[in-house]
Protein backbone atom coordinates (compact mmCIF):
# COMPACT_ATOMS: atom_id res chain seq x y z
CA UNK A 1 0.00 0.00 0.00
CA UNK A 2 1.15 3.19 -1.09
CA UNK A 3 1.77 6.22 1.33
CA UNK A 4 -1.27 8.19 -0.29
CA UNK A 5 -3.69 5.38 0.27
CA UNK A 6 -2.80 4.74 3.55
CA UNK A 7 -3.19 8.42 4.78
CA UNK A 8 -6.61 8.34 2.95
CA UNK A 9 -7.79 5.50 5.26
CA UNK A 10 -6.30 6.56 8.34
CA UNK A 11 -8.17 9.64 7.42
CA UNK A 12 -11.47 8.47 6.46
CA UNK A 13 -11.25 5.96 10.34
CA UNK A 14 -10.99 9.54 11.68
CA UNK A 15 -14.22 10.49 9.72
CA UNK A 16 -15.69 7.60 11.01
CA UNK A 17 -15.02 7.66 14.49
CA UNK A 18 -15.89 11.04 15.05
CA UNK A 19 -19.20 11.00 13.19
CA UNK A 20 -20.25 7.35 14.93
CA UNK A 21 -19.46 9.78 17.95
CA UNK A 22 -21.70 12.60 16.74
CA UNK A 23 -18.48 15.07 17.25
CA UNK A 24 -18.36 18.08 14.84
CA UNK A 25 -15.22 18.65 13.12
CA UNK A 26 -14.98 21.94 15.59
CA UNK A 27 -15.14 20.34 18.39
CA UNK A 28 -12.11 17.54 17.84
CA UNK A 29 -9.98 19.94 16.47
CA UNK A 30 -10.55 22.35 19.86
CA UNK A 31 -9.93 19.26 21.45
CA UNK A 32 -6.69 18.50 19.84
CA UNK A 33 -5.68 22.40 19.78
CA UNK A 34 -5.29 22.57 16.41
CA UNK A 35 -7.09 25.56 13.56
CA UNK A 36 -10.31 23.87 12.21
CA UNK A 37 -8.50 24.81 8.65
CA UNK A 38 -5.99 22.40 9.56
CA UNK A 39 -7.68 19.70 10.79
CA UNK A 40 -10.17 19.73 7.84
CA UNK A 41 -7.01 19.18 5.35
CA UNK A 42 -6.62 15.79 7.75
CA UNK A 43 -9.38 14.49 7.89
CA UNK A 44 -9.89 14.54 4.33
CA UNK A 45 -6.50 13.09 3.62
CA UNK A 46 -5.34 16.16 1.65
CA UNK A 47 -2.66 16.70 4.12
CA UNK A 48 0.27 13.91 5.82
CA UNK A 49 -0.86 13.42 9.07
CA UNK A 50 1.58 13.41 11.58
CA UNK A 51 1.98 10.48 14.08
CA UNK A 52 2.02 13.10 17.01
CA UNK A 53 -1.80 14.39 15.39
CA UNK A 54 -3.34 10.29 15.37
CA UNK A 55 -2.39 10.21 18.92
CA UNK A 56 -4.35 13.16 19.68
CA UNK A 57 -7.34 12.45 17.44
CA UNK A 58 -6.81 8.79 19.31
CA UNK A 59 -7.35 10.58 22.76
CA UNK A 60 -10.07 13.15 21.77
CA UNK A 61 -12.09 10.65 19.97
CA UNK A 62 -11.98 8.19 23.27
CA UNK A 63 -9.95 5.49 20.98
CA UNK A 64 -6.41 3.91 21.26
CA UNK A 65 -4.12 4.83 17.97
CA UNK A 66 -4.10 1.33 16.89
CA UNK A 67 -7.76 1.61 15.98
CA UNK A 68 -7.19 4.78 13.40
CA UNK A 69 -4.07 3.53 12.20
CA UNK A 70 -5.55 -0.23 11.50
CA UNK A 71 -9.05 0.06 11.65
CA UNK A 72 -9.08 -2.97 14.62
CA UNK A 73 -8.48 -2.28 18.35
CA UNK A 74 -5.57 -3.37 20.59
CA UNK A 75 -6.45 -7.11 21.83
CA UNK A 76 -4.13 -8.15 24.43
CA UNK A 77 -4.18 -7.16 27.95
CA UNK A 78 -1.20 -9.23 30.17
CA UNK A 79 1.34 -9.15 27.58
CA UNK A 80 2.07 -9.22 23.73
CA UNK A 81 4.91 -10.00 21.77
CA UNK A 82 5.65 -9.23 18.46
CA UNK A 83 8.42 -10.74 16.07
CA UNK A 84 11.06 -9.51 14.07
CA UNK A 85 9.98 -7.73 11.63
CA UNK A 86 6.30 -7.85 12.36
CA UNK A 87 5.49 -4.97 13.66
CA UNK A 88 3.02 -2.83 12.09
CA UNK A 89 4.66 -0.63 9.34
CA UNK A 90 3.36 2.77 8.98
CA UNK A 91 4.82 4.49 6.23
CA UNK A 92 4.58 8.41 7.13
CA UNK A 93 6.42 9.95 3.97
CA UNK A 94 9.33 8.93 1.98
CA UNK A 95 12.69 8.11 3.84
CA UNK A 96 10.51 7.98 7.15
CA UNK A 97 8.80 4.57 8.29
CA UNK A 98 8.11 3.39 11.52
CA UNK A 99 7.20 -0.16 13.13
CA UNK A 100 5.01 -0.08 16.07
CA UNK A 101 6.09 -2.94 18.63
CA UNK A 102 3.03 -2.83 21.43
CA UNK A 103 0.07 -2.03 18.42
CA UNK A 104 -1.98 -4.67 20.55
CA UNK A 105 -1.47 -4.22 23.89
CA UNK A 106 -4.73 -2.45 25.08
CA UNK A 107 -4.40 0.52 27.20
CA UNK A 108 -0.20 1.09 26.87
CA UNK A 109 0.79 4.66 28.38
CA UNK A 110 4.31 3.73 25.91
CA UNK A 111 4.18 3.75 22.68
CA UNK A 112 7.65 1.67 21.32
CA UNK A 113 8.84 2.06 17.60
CA UNK A 114 11.27 1.69 15.26
CA UNK A 115 12.09 4.25 13.32
CA UNK A 116 14.33 3.84 10.04
CA UNK A 117 15.33 6.77 7.77
CA UNK A 118 16.89 7.09 4.41
CA UNK A 119 19.10 10.08 3.70
CA UNK A 120 17.03 13.03 2.15
CA UNK A 121 17.96 16.43 1.28
CA UNK A 122 14.95 17.01 3.26
CA UNK A 123 15.57 18.30 6.75
CA UNK A 124 12.78 16.97 8.85
CA UNK A 125 9.66 18.64 9.91
CA UNK A 126 10.18 19.75 13.16
CA UNK A 127 6.52 18.18 15.76
CA UNK A 128 5.21 18.11 19.35
CA UNK A 129 3.89 16.06 21.22
CA UNK A 130 3.11 15.58 25.13
CA UNK A 131 4.71 13.32 27.09
CA UNK A 132 8.09 12.34 27.20
CA UNK A 133 10.52 10.60 24.47
CA UNK A 134 13.50 8.46 24.44
CA UNK A 135 15.22 7.77 21.07
CA UNK A 136 18.14 4.48 21.51
CA UNK A 137 20.25 4.62 17.59
CA UNK A 138 20.38 0.78 16.65
CA UNK A 139 21.94 1.53 13.26
CA UNK A 140 23.77 4.57 11.37
CA UNK A 141 24.26 8.20 11.95
CA UNK A 142 20.74 10.53 13.30
CA UNK A 143 20.44 14.60 13.51
CA UNK A 144 18.27 15.37 16.23
CA UNK A 145 16.49 18.32 16.68
CA UNK A 146 15.01 19.18 19.99
CA UNK A 147 14.41 22.84 19.98
CA UNK A 148 17.75 25.44 19.37
CA UNK A 149 19.78 22.48 19.27
CA UNK A 150 20.99 19.43 17.08
CA UNK A 151 22.45 16.09 18.03
CA UNK A 152 24.22 13.48 16.32
CA UNK A 153 24.33 10.40 17.28
CA UNK A 154 25.76 7.19 16.44
CA UNK A 155 24.66 3.33 16.90
CA UNK A 156 24.66 3.10 20.35
CA UNK A 157 23.36 6.60 21.57
CA UNK A 158 20.71 7.68 22.67
CA UNK A 159 18.79 10.89 23.93
CA UNK A 160 15.59 11.64 26.03
CA UNK A 161 14.05 14.59 26.27
CA UNK A 162 10.75 16.73 26.37
CA UNK A 163 8.55 16.45 23.10
CA UNK A 164 6.86 19.13 23.93
CA UNK A 165 9.79 21.51 22.45
CA UNK A 166 9.98 21.42 18.49
CA UNK A 167 11.56 18.43 17.48
CA UNK A 168 12.76 15.72 14.30
CA UNK A 169 14.91 13.18 13.58
CA UNK A 170 17.11 12.80 10.05
CA UNK A 171 19.58 10.44 8.91
CA UNK A 172 22.91 11.25 8.40
CA UNK A 173 24.56 7.74 7.26
CA UNK A 174 22.60 6.66 3.79
CA UNK A 175 20.33 4.79 6.29
CA UNK A 176 19.77 4.72 10.08
CA UNK A 177 17.42 2.88 12.24
CA UNK A 178 16.12 3.54 15.81
CA UNK A 179 13.85 2.84 18.75
CA UNK A 180 11.66 5.25 20.09
CA UNK A 181 9.55 5.27 22.93
CA UNK A 182 7.05 7.88 23.80
CA UNK A 183 5.05 8.42 26.78
CA UNK A 184 1.72 9.15 25.78
CA UNK A 185 0.88 10.93 28.56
Amino acid sequence: MNVNEQIKQIAQRIFYLRDALDMTQEEVANSIGIPLDEYLMYENGEKDIPISMIYAAAGALGVDATEILLGEAPRMSEYTVTRKGCGVKIERYKGYAFEALAHNFIGRDKEPMVVTLWSSDKKADLVTHGGQEFNYVLEGKIGVTVGEHTFELSEGDSIYFKPTNPHGQFAISEFARFLTIIDKE
